[in-house]
């Protein structure tokens, strides 16, 4: 029989591999109509793009993490780079696969256990992926691994304080998590650390998107597969009372153009790779 560490270990194994499979499923749902809730993540993604070096970068090796229906794939292989794109989704690289065809390779793959060899890329990028992952660090050492000494690693997440609107509106509502937490600006500096990057450069910033209904922006989280909640929150959909008291409770964010704001909190990283 097996002792309770292995027990625990077993437990907390397939915890994780369960925790991995609700995302995938989760964005996998969202794959076909992603990009019609996706503005948000264009405009950080464009953001993180022009962080990469403009030129001398054709024909260079290229990851896209997370790479989600291949929007940021195909900028990339514009500029001449050869890309890698991978995502947790099946479904998503199908998307992906539509949308660049053969012009770009596709790997579905996890963050945090990357199927590459080492020191294969001249360039990793990844927007908006790894604050799914459960430990910052794990995946940034993977993408130290397979970008080559010298090369270059720009990354996006969010951060603690995300969609405080809308978590504010909810607690008025009921006790239940709704919201995704994320980590804080030093926990964030913290996992650089642990996973070994030296010459990183950050730079956080408020991103604010505006909509006409708390369920207007609800809409848009579950148009990109936003909806994997890492800590448990009450089983069920919420019924019209519900939705109601929450439309109510975010009011007190209405601008005077009738616009609710749903602000984002997010980094954006450069790291040289040692």
């Amino acid at each position: 029989m097996k002792n309770n560490a292995e027990t625990a270990a077993t437990l907390l194994a397939d915890a994780v591999v369960t925790d991995k499979q609700a995302i995938a499923d989760a964005f996998g749902k969202a794959a076909k109509h992603y990009d019609q809730s996706a503005a948000f993540q264009r405009q950080v993604g464009h953001h993180l793009l022009a962080k990469l070096p403009s030129f001398n970068v054709a024909g260079s090796q290229v990851l896209d993490l997370g790479c989600g229906t291949g929007y940021f794939s195909q900028q990339l292989q514009k500029r001449g780079m050869q890309v890698c794109a991978t995502d947790l989704s099946s479904k998503m690289l199908e998307q992906a696969r539509l949308r660049c065809g053969g012009l770009v390779r596709y790997v579905e793959g996890d963050a945090e256990c990357l199927p590459m060899p080492d020191n294969l890329f001249d360039f990793a990028f990844t927007s908006l992926a790894l604050q799914w992952c459960d430990d910052l660090s794990v995946p940034l050492r993977e993408l130290r691994r397979v970008v080559k000494p010298g090369g270059q690693i720009v990354f996006s997440t969010l951060v603690q304080g995300s969609l405080y609107e809308l978590s504010h509106a909810w607690k008025q509502v009921d006790q239940y998590q709704h919201v995704n937490q994320f980590l804080s600006q030093k926990a964030i500096k913290l996992a650089l650390a642990q996973a070994g990057c030296t010459e990183v450069d950050l730079e956080f910033q408020p991103i604010t998107m505006y909509y006409r209904s708390a369920v207007d922006l609800m809409k848009d989280l579950k148009g990109i597969g936003a909806t994997h909640i890492h800590q448990g929150r009450k089983a069920g959909l919420a019924g019209r009372k519900t939705f109601k008291a929450l439309e109510s409770a975010y009011d007190e964010f209405r601008h005077e153009d009738n616009q609710l704001p749903a602000t984002y909190q997010v980094c954006f990283g450069v790291i040289i790779n040692d």
